[in-house]
């Protein structure tokens, strides 16, 4: 059984569809713990699903560097063997990449490389992209540049606002990162050999 630690900003619509795929006996993954780097909404869904929620507040700390190095000791104490971003808004140092790549995943709402960064949805708008996507990658130190895990296209149709073009964008999110973690963690997909590559 895969021991997963997910790390939020927001409401966690990713990390409820995985709190559900898990509720499934067969699925091969557990979440041991919620983490966030603020009062996020999506930390109730740790009482919700019974899960333990932790908070490691990016502006209790005087650096980049020193919110990293609690996060690390925090997410730690859960022994995970996968730790996932998921709607994390913020660039986690380099020391946090170094303590858990190649086991630390970021889902974005974009077809990588295209549209990397915060506005990944408003930025495909503002291109004029008659297609975007989602991706989940293997973090890295760039801005959402690391191996892709997996990809899918998602259409821009005409009329869309940026709520409603992600509103169709998160469903694929979603189904990427349940299909990947059961990958992972039934060794159909080696997170050490696709990073080697």
């Amino acid at each position: 059984m895969l021991k997963l630690v997910v790390l939020i900003s927001g409401g966690g619509s990713n990390l409820r569809a995985l709190l559900e795929a898990a509720e499934d006996p067969e699925y091969p993954a557990r979440v041991v713990a919620i983490g966030a780097d603020r009062d996020a909404d999506g930390l109730v869904l740790g009482e919700e699903f019974g899960i333990p929620a932790f908070s490691v507040p990016y502006t209790a700390y005087e650096s980049r560097e020193a919110w990293g190095d609690a996060l690390i000791d925090e997410v730690r104490r859960w022994e995970p063997d996968l730790v996932i971003l998921s709607g994390l808004m913020r660039l986690v140092p380099p020391a946090v990449v170094e303590a858990f790549s190649p086991f630390l995943l970021n889902t974005h709402p974009a077809y990588l490389p295209e549209f990397p960064g915060a506005h990944g949805v408003r930025d495909a708008l503002a291109a004029g992209a008659t297609q975007t996507g989602a991706s989940l990658i293997v973090v890295d130190t760039s801005v959402d540049g690391g191996p892709i895990v997996a990809q899918e296209r998602v259409p821009v149709l005409p009329g869309d606002t940026e709520a409603s073009l992600h509103d169709r964008i998160k469903p694929v999110e979603r189904r990427l990162l349940i299909e990947a973690v059961h990958d992972i963690a039934t060794s159909h997909l080696d997170l050490k050999e696709l990073t080697a590559r």
